[in-house]
């Protein structure tokens, strides 16, 4: 059987953990810390064989050396073109990953930075595809452009809206009250949005994830997936005449919302 787990790490990070429970086998994605996943492992009785890197900042990649010397040699994939250099098994768009079964696509998402990948599989995994996403889309987020442009990450964000809506999004923070907060202010009268807050607050108040998330439920909620909805459009407008931003395309729109999402 497979499960995903989120390991806590830092103050708001998660790393994801996917393990084959019959083999004891356990893949690890973005290790910003070696010390809770060592502890996982241990109490769960795995062992970590592969490791995923999504993008090369250093909570995502800061405990993959201290893995490499606890657990012995094993597979440490991630993208091509990244300023991290330890990896085994470079990765570019349309590649594919199997682990125990398990065929990832990988997806080519810049714009959080330029070397960002996500990976992607239509198993089931507890009833649904999975999308291991990094840093580029949280429920009702999206990363900060660090690195891409506007143009980069609405193509990245196009990219992932083209999933199929039964795909459970495992990104990498608990950034989702926050998101919500500036959601919220950006589309006051969605009551979708309301109700998730308020369903998000009841988890975080009995210390339970707010992730992960399913990708149909994001593309309805997720105002960075919504540059095309005419409640976004709007807003966008407004605010694009009120800080001198052109709205008049798709990625002016996406623009837009990112600006003012910043400057919260």
């Amino acid at each position: 059987m497979l499960t995903i787990t989120p390991i806590p790490a830092f103050s708001d990070n998660y790393i994801w953990c996917l393990a084959d429970t019959e083999s004891g086998k356990a893949l690890i994605v973005d290790p910003g810390q070696a010390e809770p996943v060592l502890d996982y492992l241990n109490a769960n009785n795995l062992t970590l064989d592969t490791i995923l890197i999504t993008h090369h900042h250093p909570d995502h990649t800061g405990g993959v050396a201290k893995l490499q010397a606890s657990c012995g040699p094993h597979r440490i994939a991630g993208p091509a073109a990244s300023p991290f250099t330890n990896i085994t098994e470079a990765l570019s768009s349309g590649d594919e990953l199997d682990w125990q079964g398990v065929v990832f696509k990988v997806l080519a998402v810049p714009g959080h930075t330029l070397d960002h990948i996500a990976y992607y599989s239509s198993t089931r995994i507890e009833g649904q595809g999975v999308l291991f996403c990094g840093d580029t889309l949280f429920a009702c987020g999206c990363g900060r452009l660090f690195e891409g442009t506007p143009v980069q990450m609405l193509e990245s964000m196009s990219a992932i809206r083209e999933l199929p809506d039964n795909t459970a999004v495992y990104c990498a923070h608990e950034y989702t009250l926050a998101n919500l907060r500036f959601a919220r202010h950006w589309l006051p009268a969605d009551k979708p949005l309301a109700t998730f807050e308020a369903e998000c607050q009841a988890q975080r108040d009995q210390g339970r994830p707010t992730v992960p998330v399913t990708l149909g439920d994001e593309k309805r909620r997720n105002p960075f997936l919504r540059w095309d909805d005419p409640a976004v459009m709007d807003v966008a407008s407004q605010y694009g005449e009120a800080h001198g931003l052109n709205t008049r395309s798709a990625a002016g729109v996406f623009a837009a919302v990112r600006h003012g999402k910043d400057h919260f």
